[in-house]
């Protein structure tokens, strides 16, 4: 008997643009054999299912359920395919744990500690993984720029603690620039920033997942911005001013430390599901250094993770089928 899979997608965060792409990816890709998949959108006007004629059937959230002419429809599972808040902070896998419905991806604990970047990086650090040197500050603290260029070198990152796509980052390359700006910049986005050193070396990203008890690593992506771009901002992730290269062109020695810290960070965060992580491979010291985890990850076609997939030899929909299935006992 198939299963009722409601896919999530849209958001209350700028991200929500990301995340209609990447469940129209997971929509096209999901198993119609195995899964009768309904889309859900949840933003500030509502929760509705979005019907195939594009009319809008509002949520029950007593129970996570819809009625429809035919009768009402529960769900088995739900695939989580919304990035920022409050599909990627915690918030909605909370409510689904309290309705005892599973769900893809993280836990609320880890998913709430993944995507506060300060957070995610002190207990990375506590558990032995290079992480650069960052300072976090809050809105309603006094903070002088002067005692963070003491404290850190330059060039520093400029970025909304809590949040993801680049969005309210700045480079900041000398104690001289404008940190002050750089700062009110990202509070625009969040109530907390995280200052942090820049790593000099390549940029690696690479998705991650469990199957069955095993964690597997996808193919390395190496991304190189363009010579127009200082840093890989929300341009350079989406508007095509990167260039990533799957599977990445990478020594196997390099290739192999960057692939057993991911394997030691996706078990380290009690992750579900695919994430993705970020590194700064620093060739001098041969150590990779720990950037960020995303828990929801981008699916569109020409995102990271639907790339490695393929260079994996699976098809999406292979790929799809083996993350929902984790929803369920073996």
């Amino acid at each position: 008997m198939k299963k009722n899979i409601a896919l999530v997608t849209g958001g209350f965060s700028g991200e929500a643009v990301i995340s209609y792409r990447s469940a129209n990816t997971i929509d096209n890709n999901l198993d119609r054999n195995l899964f009768n998949v309904y889309k859900i959108d949840i933003n500030p006007e509502g929760w509705h299912y979005i019907q195939q004629d594009g009319t809008r059937i509002a949520i029950d959230k007593n129970d996570f359920s819809i009625l429809l002419p035919d009768g009402k429809v529960t769900f088995d599972a739900v695939y989580i395919g919304m990035h920022g808040t409050p599909g990627e902070d915690g918030k909605l896998q909370g409510y689904f744990d309290t309705l005892k419905i599973p769900y893809t991806g993280c836990d609320a604990a880890s998913s709430a500690i993944t995507f506060n970047k300060g957070y995610a990086v002190a207990v990375a650090a506590m558990a032995g993984i290079a992480v650069s040197r960052s300072i976090v500050l809050l809105k309603n603290n006094s903070y002088k720029a002067e005692e963070i260029k003491d404290r850190l070198k330059f060039p520093v990152f400029v970025k909304p603690n809590n949040g993801g796509s680049s969005i309210g980052m700045s480079k900041v390359d000398k104690p001289t620039d404008d940190l002050a700006g750089a700062i009110e910049k990202a509070f625009k986005e969040d109530d907390q920033v995280l200052v942090e050193e820049m790593i000099n070396g390549r940029e690696f990203t690479v998705g991650v997942f469990k199957s069955k008890g095993n964690i597997i690593v996808l193919p390395l992506t190496e991304v190189m911005i363009h010579e127009s771009k200082s840093f890989f901002d929300f341009e350079a992730k989406y508007e095509g001013k990167s260039t990533e290269t799957t599977p990445a062109e990478v020594d196997e020695a390099a290739a192999d430390k960057i692939r057993d810290a991911a394997k030691k960070i996706y078990a380290v965060f009690n992750c579900k599901g695919v994430i993705r992580i970020d590194f700064i491979y620093n060739e001098a010291e041969g150590k990779p250094y720990m950037l960020e985890i995303n828990t929801i990850p981008g699916q569109s076609e020409a995102s990271v993770v639907p790339q490695q997939v393929r260079a994996m030899g699976w098809s999406l929909k292979e790929f799809y089928t083996k993350i929902v299935m984790e929803c369920f006992p073996y």
